[in-house]
């Protein structure tokens, strides 16, 4: 089989980080004769993230545009000569004319019900890519229980649709302290010595990172110890979160922001956090959520949503847009600390959520997505 991995980029984040991890559990399947389709020029890293038995064309044009008019140009014809029997387009979009059965990933469909979220040639883009694939796909991957819903709400799906949830990598997500970790959070500028509420991910309208700097001014007023810290790329449409600084300006010797987070201080920030607060409205799967809960690290997010499928009672909900509900999430975990019973609790129940989601296990649905592709 083939996967497109064209789309992943130097830096990955979301949807690159599950390409990556995809690849790298199916390459160590033996039940798999893995072909990556690559950009050119991006080659070279793809043997070490899924093993020298993957094959690697990197044929595809670096540039997006031309790389998606390649998709329905070129690839069908490539995957031909490739000899693959069934090809996994794992970012929403597909070659239309494939003459050989394909698999489709859709991430989510807020570009359908929320455009504003989004930046409007992706939400043109995805809306027909998305439409496309509940076509003509012979089976379609949805991330989660919600996405599958919400996929089926907005377009007729002819295929089969099979769930596979997106796993962690508990070697690298775990409770256990690392030696470097104090270093790492200096690397980022955190103050090891100081608690702190962390948000990780890319900074942009549906983060909601907004609602969360209200809701830590609200505790900072009355807790003099925990720093907020914002841990990602800027993204897009910036202005009520810079808004949401300037009105928490009382306190903004205690929010820091890092920027672009190496991979390798990830998982040191998300063990040592007080609290991971991830407020998005909504998200395909929401990979730092169950990341936090497999550094058995106290989680709020928000209620309706996928994370909150994912974590269920290991979490604190609240809902979404709601500062001070948000607000009195994260003093409550404060307040009570890790020893508490019901902290103690949490943190057991979200281990063991995290100890059921492995790559593997989202490889071998995978597996099985392609499977039912073939016999369609």
């Amino acid at each position: 089989m083939s996967l497109d991995v064209t789309a992943v980029p130097a830096s990955p984040a979301g949807a690159g980080r599950y390409v990556l991890e995809l690849a790298s559990a199916l390459g160590r399947r033996p039940d798999m004769d893995l072909t990556l389709i690559a950009r050119r020029g991006d080659g070279a890293r793809w043997p070490e993230a899924a093993g020298e038995r993957a094959t690697v064309d990197a044929a595809a044009p670096p540039a997006r545009p031309l790389r998606l008019a390649w998709e329905q140009l070129a690839m069908p014809g490539r995957l031909l000569g490739l000899g693959v029997d069934v090809h996994h387009a794992p970012h929403y979009t597909m070659p239309e004319r494939a003459r050989l059965p394909v698999v489709v990933t859709v991430h989510d469909c807020t570009f359908f019900d929320h455009p504003e979220w989004h930046e409007r040639s992706k939400v043109l883009l995805f809306r027909r890519a998305i439409r496309v694939a509940a076509r003509k796909a012979a089976v379609v991957v949805c991330v989660s229980e919600t996405t599958a819903r919400h996929l089926q709400s907005v377009a007729r799906v002819a295929g089969q649709i099979v769930v596979a949830p997106h796993g962690v990598d508990r070697r690298r997500f775990a409770p256990a302290p690392d030696p470097d970790d104090d270093a790492r959070l200096r690397q980022v500028g955190v103050d090891p010595g100081r608690p702190y509420v962390l948000f990780v991910g890319t900074v942009e309208p549906r983060k909601d990172v907004a609602s969360l700097v209200n809701a830590f001014a609200q505790v900072a007023d009355t807790d003099r110890d925990p720093v907020l810290v914002i841990a990602g790329a800027r993204g897009w449409k910036e202005d009520a979160v810079d808004a949401a600084l300037q009105a928490a300006s009382r306190h903004r010797s205690r929010i820091v922001a890092t920027g672009y987070v190496p991979d390798d201080c990830v998982p040191a920030l998300l063990r040592r956090a007080a609290v991971a607060a991830y407020p998005s409205l909504a998200e395909g799967y929401g990979l730092p959520a169950l990341e936090a809960l497999a550094c058995g690290t106290p989680l709020v997010t928000t209620a309706g949503t996928a994370m909150a499928e994912l974590a269920g009672d290991a979490a604190l909900l609240v809902a979404p847009r709601d500062p001070p509900a948000l607000a009195g999430a994260i003093a409550r975990v404060l307040e009570a600390g890790p020893d508490d019973a019901e902290a103690r609790s949490r943190r057991l129940r979200g281990l063991a959520i995290a100890a059921g989601r492995t790559w593997e296990e989202s490889a071998a649905r995978h597996v099985a997505a392609y499977r039912a592709a073939l016999g369609a």
